[in-house]
């Protein structure tokens, strides 16, 4: 990667023959800004990972709700999430009021949505499953126009592919560290103190945002992506729609683990609660150490190439679960660190490929669409978010009444907090104390996802053929 800045792109021809002006010419973004940009990423994973992780088994071991009624109040929330963001994404380009405005605005509901989740009253029945739905909204409504200007942000200030997956890279791995964050605190002190937590995180690295970060040169949502043409603008683009399409299968593969992860440690693997948090740390601990080698590996295949490589890897790892049973807490520690690993590059390189569609125009296409400015960001990053709301949507609205139809029950008679792995009880014991269904859990937790994550590999490699073929960001 080179520390120069990158040569501007030489003026693209029009209809009349005349040279069209360039994009403006954008300098590599320095160290600290870099850090600053990536650093809002942290508070915004620990949103991302309690909430999907954490607040299911909270509301329906805590407070008493059917696995159902979370199930099917998290499928509704997140769908309505879905929607949302797609509009806000519209919304963001027509207002014009750029990228630092709209994180500001996300803050209050962020704030007091997150807070409201993991502090629920002492209610019960459906007025509970009404507060822990009317706080999804707030948390998804701040967390999608924040996450949307975010990512809009790092892909105007990224000048170059080897840029893109630096900034990507650190904006991921500071978002691995609010989730290992998010998954200590509540491990160790408590979902109660998950909000302050997160506030204290929250407002100190959206000040560096606001303050250090630079906007992007030559505005942020040109005149002509107004109205709704910004919304439907992606999808006008094979490459963006061959994209998404790959993208969707991979990010629904890692929902369907991600919602059932603390179930299948209590209830197939019979681990005490207490090993739940040391796990996912163990995940993404290895998943931040992975991403500069995926990043090294992306300069020199390609980001296609890398992502490919992750996702074999990722599957062929990960299908061992389904053989872990009663007592493998280590095997099932191994296998979290080395999925880990792999995923690492589901995390870095797929934002760094669309942040590079975003800009093809620039080097690709000619004409007065290219001459007049730069593509907004936002209607990519909106549909994007969509994609991933709507995926996990689906693995909670989907796979947990999966579960309770195929007769699994969660909340068997697990070991106690100070146990060792099945409490060190013969094998026989052990068995019995597995919950009904188990085996079905089993089943969706690890095969289901790795079935999804070679269906995107081959749909990955088939696109890298065709209209990913110019995408791959190759830097020798």
């Amino acid at each position: 990667m080179s520390a120069h800045p990158p040569r501007p792109s030489p003026p693209l021809p029009t209809p009349s023959g005349q040279a069209a002006p360039g994009p403006p010419s954008r300098a590599a973004p320095a160290s600290p800004e870099v850090s600053s940009y990536a650093l809002f990423a942290l508070p915004l994973a620990m949103v991302a990972l309690p909430v999907y992780l954490f607040a299911p088994p909270l509301y329906v071991r805590g407070g008493g709700l059917a696995l159902a009624q979370v199930g099917a109040a998290l499928l509704a929330v997140r769908v309505l999430a879905a929607l949302a963001d797609p509009l806000l994404g519209w919304w963001m380009a027509r207002n014009r009021r750029g990228y630092a405005w709209h994180v500001a605005w996300s803050l209050p509901p962020l704030l007091g949505g997150y807070g409201a989740l993991f502090h629920p009253p002492a209610l019960s029945g459906g007025a509970l499953l009404a507060w822990f739905a009317g706080a999804l909204v707030l948390v998804y409504l701040g967390y999608g126009l924040a996450t949307i200007a975010h990512q809009s942000w790092g892909a105007a200030i990224a000048a170059s592919p080897p840029e893109r997956v630096r900034l990507m890279s650190a904006r991921e791995g500071c978002g691995l560290l609010g989730a290992v964050l998010a998954a200590g605190c509540s491990g160790v002190l408590g979902y109660g103190a998950l909000a302050l937590v997160f506030g204290a995180c929250l407002l100190p690295a959206a000040w560096l945002l606001l303050r250090r970060v630079p906007r992007p040169a030559g505005g942020e949502f040109p005149a002509e992506l107004n109205g709704l043409a910004a919304l439907a603008a992606p999808w006008r683009k094979p490459r963006f729609r061959a994209l998404f399409a790959v993208y969707a299968v991979s990010a629904l593969a890692g929902a369907v683990p991600a919602t059932l992860f603390v179930f299948f440690a209590a209830d197939r693997l019979l681990l005490p609660d207490s090993w739940a948090g040391p796990l996912l740390v163990l995940y993404l601990l290895a998943a931040a150490a992975s991403m500069p080698l995926w990043s090294v590996l992306a300069r020199r295949r390609g980001e296609v190439a890398a992502w490919q490589a992750g996702m074999l890897l990722s599957a062929l790892i990960f299908i061992w679960a389904y053989a872990l049973g009663p007592g493998d807490g280590a095997a099932f520690a191994v296998i979290c660190v080395l999925t880990g690993i792999a995923g690492g590059a589901d995390l870095a390189l797929p934002p760094a490929l669309l942040a590079g569609l975003i800009a093809a125009p620039w080097r690709a296409e000619a004409g007065a669409a290219a001459a007049a400015g730069a593509p907004s960001a936002a209607p990519y990053f909106a549909w994007w978010n969509w994609c991933a709301q709507l995926a996990l949507a689906l693995a909670a609205g989907g796979a947990l009444p999966l579960l309770a139809l195929l007769g699994y029950e969660p909340g068997g008679a697990s070991p106690g907090p100070g146990a060792g792995p099945a409490g060190g009880m013969p094998d026989v014991a052990v068995a019995a104390m597995a919950p009904q269904g188990s085996g079905a859990l089993a089943a969706t937790y690890a095969l289901l996802p790795c079935a999804l994550k070679l269906l995107a590999w081959l749909m990955l490699m088939r696109a890298a053929r065709g209209s990913l073929n110019d995408l791959n960001g190759r830097n020798q």
